[in-house]
């Protein structure tokens, strides 16, 4: 008999997990708060970084191709590509060692890497501020995913191919054992529940607490000064740390604009908090730009854009079976839409009887 999932949230998560589900022949239904996609939710945005380099979080890096391989599976499926390779420049303003952690992972899958001086930095990438740099290292094997791109014509996909697509259906008093769950009051049933919702999962999920925290997080879209705007239409992706940020950069690519962020966790708020960005919002944000920029004042703001994550305290991801008929799936702390696809495909597998439930969870949390 064919099995009956259904999956709760319309994010990269939840998405991929329908289309891997799909692809295992399993019957899906998906149910989102929002419309399918959200344009609310932490997966809808312009533009990601995927990258091989994870020097600092090990297990991941490993995992980093295989990554790769189920986006182009996706894209197959899709019969369209949302992603542009670039490198990736990582730059230091502190005392470092990421690149001796990350040039041994990066040689034993080929990727090709070579240290930068802060001479070349000023010359090709003019918009950096080049004083305080204390290592650089450039990549390959990185570029940008086109995110809202890319759930869009997922959940397009997943239409076409019978999904049950539920927008607008606000989920609660998930019974994990009897796989029983209500919509908008009404109570339904599945042969297994898969709870993907982002940072709605710890209300949904209240025992995900506090393991799993939202995290109000803001990203800022400019437009750089026009003599740099050539430069910027060349640059790679990047990750600027420094003592008090942990800034990332995506360049106006591909029909993108310019998009700095901070991967320090604020960890408050909550999933159904507004989406206006504070003037402290935003200042976390700037102050970081003015230490990455030369020049930020010349920059023109043109969205503060306020996301939610859900951060763990080890920043891995917690993919793991609750009760006998539901699972959690949070690809999170802001590295779950390289990975997406792949951590949900495992849990597909896991979900149909392919894998063991306990090894999926130590492989997604790049313990496996």
């Amino acid at each position: 008999m064919q099995q009956h999932i259904a999956v709760i949230g319309g994010g990269i998560g939840g998405l991929s997990l329908a289309w891997a589900l799909v692809r295992r022949g399993a019957r899906v239904s998906l149910y989102e708060q929002g419309p399918i996609p959200n344009p609310i939710g932490s997966s809808f945005d312009e533009h990601r970084i995927t990258r091989h380099t994870y020097g600092g979080l090990s297990g991941y890096g490993a995992l980093m191709p295989h990554a790769f391989r189920t986006y182009e599976a996706l894209w197959r499926d899709l019969g369209e590509t949302h992603y542009l390779p670039t490198n990736l420049l990582y730059v230091a303003r502190r005392a470092s060692d990421w690149y001796a952690a990350t040039s041994g992972e990066l040689d034993a899958m080929g990727i090709a890497h070579r240290s930068v001086s802060s001479a070349e930095i000023a010359a090709r990438l003019p918009m950096l501020r080049p004083d305080g740099i204390t290592e650089a290292f450039e990549a390959e094997g990185a570029g940008m995913l086109f995110a809202s791109r890319i759930v869009t014509a997922l959940a397009r996909w997943l239409d076409e191919a019978g999904v049950a697509l539920h927008p607008h259906s606000r989920v609660s008093d998930v019974d994990a054992e009897a796989g029983r769950f209500t919509v908008n009051g009404e109570r339904r049933s599945a042969d297994m529940v898969a709870i993907a919702a982002g940072a709605w999962l710890p209300a949904i999920y209240p025992a995900a607490r506090p393991r799993l925290t939202p995290s109000r997080q803001v990203m800022l879209y400019l437009e750089p000064p026009a003599e740099l705007a050539a430069a910027w239409a060349a640059a790679p992706v990047l990750v600027d740390q420094g003592l008090t940020h942990g800034g990332y950069i995506l360049p106006p690519r591909g029909g993108t604009r310019l998009k700095l962020g901070d991967h320090v966790f604020t960890r408050r708020g909550d999933g159904s908090d507004d989406r206006i960005a504070t003037a402290e919002d935003v200042a976390v944000v700037t102050t970081a730009a003015g230490e990455i920029f030369a020049g930020f004042e010349r920059y023109r703001l043109l969205e503060a854009k306020v996301c939610y994550y859900t951060v763990t305290d080890d920043e891995r991801f917690v993919v793991e079976p609750i009760g006998t008929k539901g699972w959690l799936l949070s690809a999170c702390s802001g590295h779950g839409f390289k990975l997406g696809p792949l951590i949900a495909s495992g849990l597909a597998d896991a979900i149909v009887g392919k894998r063991d439930a306990a090894e999926v969870t130590a492989w997604a949390a790049g313990k496996g």
